[in-house]
């Protein structure tokens, strides 16, 4: 995939090195348990006393000044030995690039879609996160793999999954990473005409198993809306020779027939809620042969 040197979307939120934790009022996650006077460090109003008589001492028996070392310390934490620079180049590195560039190709390519209607898309926003993030879903480790949360209209990916593709799902290439956003996206579309705001209206009143069929159709439609990006993006010639078998491949391997033989060496298809690997491959394929989302009607009829 030629994506050196596009345009990079400026709809992104990195959030990466914030950490997980945080104390209330000064990030995103509140530590759980524990007394409301007990710090970090499980002090309490010992660790506040100890506090309190080591800035007596720096103030008064020493020249430091204690509130400069406040003022100094900033907002963030650093590794030993990083500086902030350091940390800007790691998060802008080319795997950052790249993602931060498929994001914009579906900006461009949904916007034209949604022109040729009438409508103006209005794009979501990639959230990067390291080990684990809150959203308006809730919260998520990196193990969950990416998301997109309706409530926030947001997309969330630790970057990171991209080895795991690679090496443990044996899904590897550039545009099998494209697939992975560009599926997410396609709920994102989901959501802008409805399909998620009545999918998660019907689960309310649907069985387990009946909303684990449901959501394999929504989850194939994304799937359809992907191929749908990726049609539009090969006729920008883009696209390298092999491309299109990778995001097949990718889309073969994490299906949930193969992933519960890989991770249980048995099926189980009524909790499957992302359909098969042939299911998710063949509906790839239609929307990146067609291009065109009356193709992509994963709810009438048999997928």
């Amino acid at each position: 995939m030629r994506w050196q040197g596009r345009r990079q979307s400026d709809n992104v939120e990195d959030q990466r090195g914030e950490g997980g934790g945080g104390f209330p009022g000064g990030g995103r996650f509140r530590i759980p348990g524990g007394s409301g006077l007990r710090t970090a460090g499980g002090g309490g109003f010992s660790g506040i006393l100890i506090l309190a008589a080591i800035f007596l001492f720096l103030k008064f028996c020493t020249n430091i000044d204690p509130m400069q070392i406040l003022v100094d310390s900033g907002g963030g934490q650093l590794v030993p030995g990083q500086t902030q620079s350091d940390t800007s180049v790691k998060n802008n590195d080319e795997t950052t690039q790249f993602a931060k560039t498929v994001l914009a190709e579906t900006e461009d390519v949904w916007s034209g879609i949604f022109k040729a209607e009438g409508q103006t898309y209005p794009a979501p926003t990639m959230v990067l996160f390291s080990d684990q993030v809150r959203s308006a879903c809730g919260f998520a480790s990196a193990a969950s793999g990416p998301f997109y949360c309706p409530g926030d209209r947001k997309l969330y990916i630790d970057l990171s999954f991209y080895d795991e593709l690679d090496k443990k799902f044996g899904a590897s290439g550039d545009f099998a990473q494209a697939y992975v956003l560009a599926h997410e996206v396609g709920h994102h579309v989901q959501n802008l005409i409805g399909v998620l705001p009545k999918f998660n209206q019907m689960r309310q009143n649907m069985s387990e198993a009946e909303a684990n069929a449901m959501s394999v159709r929504v989850e194939l439609q994304a799937d359809c809306f992907a191929g749908i990006w990726g049609h539009f993006t090969e006729q920008k010639g883009i696209l390298d020779v092999g491309d299109l078998d990778e995001a097949l491949n990718a889309a073969q391997q994490i299906g949930d027939d193969t992933m519960q033989r890989k991770t249980q060496g048995y099926v189980v298809p009524e909790s499957f809620n992302h359909g098969t690997s042939d299911q998710r491959s063949k509906w790839f394929k239609r929307g990146f042969d067609s291009g065109k989302l009356d193709n992509c009607d994963t709810f009438s009829g048999s997928i």
